[in-house]
Parts: C-alpha cells; structure tokens; sequence
C-alpha cells in the first residue's frame, strides 16, 4: 500500500468522506479538504484516531481561495503523493431551453474549473519529485447524455478529456493518472440537484443502487497497484443499471 499523502476534495460527505475513512483505516497520511467548517472539523477529529490527517476549508471554484489553501498545508503533509479529484456536483433537472444560468455555472465552476484550480495547485511539486498519483472522479454521465442532463453530462464529459490530457502530458513525469467512472451511486447527490425536492429520494428506489462505500473501495484498490500498473479508466454501475436511463426497477 502507497503510504504518502492524500489530498481528497470533496471530503465531507458521500464518495470523498468514505473514501478519507477508507484511507485512514490503511493509515494514509490525508488531506481532507470541504466547504463545510463544522462537518470537517467532526470528520478531522474522528479520522485522527486512526492516522495523521489535516483539513482545509475552501471552495475549489474559487482559484484564490484553493492557492491560498493548497500553501498554508502543514510543512508535514506538503508533499502529496495521490489527489483525488472528487468535489463536484449537479444543479436541476431542466431541458437546455430551460436551464437556469446560475445553475450553469455552479457545475462547470466545479466539475471542471475546480478540478483545474486544485490539480494545477498540487502538481508542481509532483513534478519535482517526478511521482505522483490524479484520481479524477467522473462519472457515466461523462460516457453519454440523457434527457435535462445536457450541463452536467458536458462537465463531467470534460473530466474525461481532461484526464485524457493530464495522462498525455504527466506521461514524461512519472504521475499517474486515473479516471474512476460510477453511475447511479446513493449520497447526497439527489438532494442537492432536485434542489430539496421530497422526488429526490425516488431516484434510488426500486434496486440497489452502488454505495460510497463502494467506490471508496475501487479508489484503494486503484492507488495500491504496483508502480508500473496504472488503471486509467474504469466505469462502474450498479447490476441494475444498464445506461443512465436503462434501470431495472423492481
């Protein structure tokens, strides 16, 4: 098991949170980075019984705030050995004639433009050392488009080209980079793209849908290969999904 510094986005709550847990049980050294104060301080205190962990509160749309952050990290956790790209998210569910321009924004300042801030921030010393590991966390919806998907879909197909690019250009660096791909995962998600909306739960009834714990899971297995093993690409459904509109509901 890789035992050098992981800086995690996104890190409180769903895929992120299970993964800090996940990491720390192995005794990673991490990095858990959010938007939320107080549930990072509670995530920081209970992952500190298990290894050495850290935390910085800002915004990955917001370069000033990731550069300022990404510099103020402890002398000990300064040289990160695996970032995982996992902060992101969706806003609505409305046809492109009908889209919401803010909502726009939140996904593409996120999805793609933090991913950005927060790889461009971190990878300079990775290149110094000529090692390192990018984990970008995408999704199906990066694969294909589905109806009142068409932003976020664009965002995360971004990720996809992005992650294509990184590989390409860290190629003489030594970095690995990877792209791990779920579809329909059960977290927070829902909520906060049906904007509070009760219909927000019926998205996971009727099958089983994957869990972070899952994809938590994936992410350890993908960051323990071998140096000279890099799994670059991986798409990962529940049984019953078969595409992002193809469910089978029991």
């Amino acid at each position: 098991m890789d035992t050098k510094t992981v800086l995690i986005t996104g890190a409180t709550s769903g895929i992120g949170k299970a993964t800090a847990y996940r990491l720390a049980l192995s005794k990673m050294q991490l990095i858990i980075c959010g938007r939320r104060t107080e549930e990072l301080e509670k995530i920081r205190e209970d992952l500190s019984k298990l290894t050495a962990v850290t935390s910085l509160c800002f915004d990955v749309s917001d370069n000033n705030q990731v550069v300022k952050s990404i510099e103020s990290i402890p002398e000990d956790f300064k040289q990160i050995g695996i970032l995982i790209n996992n902060a992101g998210n969706a806003h609505g569910l409305d046809k492109i004639q009908d889209g919401d321009i803010e909502d726009w924004d939140k996904m593409i300042d996120s999805n793609v433009k933090g991913l950005l801030y927060v790889t461009k921030a971190v990878i300079g010393r990775m290149i110094e050392k000529s090692s390192g590991h990018i984990i970008n966390i995408g999704s199906l919806a990066g694969r294909e488009v589905y109806e009142k998907g068409n932003v976020y879909s664009a965002s995360k197909h971004a990720v996809n080209a992005i992650s294509k690019g990184m590989r390409i250009d860290l190629n003489k660096h030594n970095i690995k980079v990877s792209e791990i791909n779920p579809g329909l995962v059960e977290t927070e998600f829902s909520k906060v793209r049906f904007k509070g909306d009760p219909k927000a739960s019926t998205v996971y009834e009727g099958y089983k849908a994957l869990e972070a714990e899952d994809i938590a899971e994936i992410i350890e297995f993908v960051i323990s290969r071998p140096h000279h093993v890099n799994i670059a690409d991986l798409l990962v459904l529940p049984q019953d999904q078969a595409t992002s509109s193809i469910i089978n509901k029991k």
